[in-house]
């Protein structure tokens, strides 16, 4: 089994990536996708984020409303610290749960925004950022999520610097390009991983 921590700044093109590897064969397992299922209602990843934000972070339906708790979290590092707390230690037990579940000889490929932020790039066998220009990253965020420059910067600003995550990596895929440029650049990858 070759272990494979994936990651890149916010809106760099990780999901297209982990998408592509998964397409030739690899195993995913998504943080993101994770740290829903960790708080989903009666979880108690949830009851932990009600008893430290409130229940404004709630819905009407009892589920979480990110982007209420996206706002307390991205203007204050202590709160976001909190909510790490809270979630990366119930992401990082499920994930180790699917990765022992995967086959044997798989490409198990965790996916992991925060993989610098939070220490975990000795973990893995190879570590792969995908990396694109930081004005690309902001009109992307802006084009995805709605949200206006200001707060584009500062979903940006929260992540690690690009530099700290070029540095932990194996490889880096550039994503600035087409997405045929990306295909071929993940195909480049996976000889690499899966020879």
């Amino acid at each position: 089994m070759v272990t494979v921590g994936l990651t890149g700044g916010i809106a760099s093109g990780k999901s297209a990536v982990a998408e592509e590897l998964r397409r030739r064969g690899a195993v995913i397992i998504d943080s993101d996708v994770l740290a829903r299922e960790v708080v989903a209602p009666g979880t108690p990843g949830l009851a932990a984020v009600v008893a430290r934000f409130g229940a404004g972070v709630l819905r009407p339906d009892g589920t979480l409303d990110r982007p209420a708790l996206g706002r307390v979290v991205f203007a204050d590092p202590a709160a976001r610290a909190d909510l790490e707390a809270i979630v990366h230690p119930a992401v990082r037990a499920r994930a180790a749960a699917l990765a022992a579940a995967a086959p044997p000889g798989a490409v198990v490929v965790q996916v992991i925004p925060l993989l610098v932020e939070t220490g975990q790039a000795g973990a893995f066998d190879v570590v792969v950022v995908v990396d694109a220009d930081p004005d690309v990253q902001v009109a992307r965020l802006m084009a995805r999520d709605g949200l206006d420059r200001e707060a584009a910067l500062a979903r940006l600003a929260a992540q690690a610097g690009r530099e700290a995550r070029l540095a932990a990596a194996d490889h880096v895929i550039s994503n600035d390009g087409s997405p045929d440029d990306l295909v071929g650049a993940v195909g480049e990858l996976w000889e690499k991983l899966h020879p």
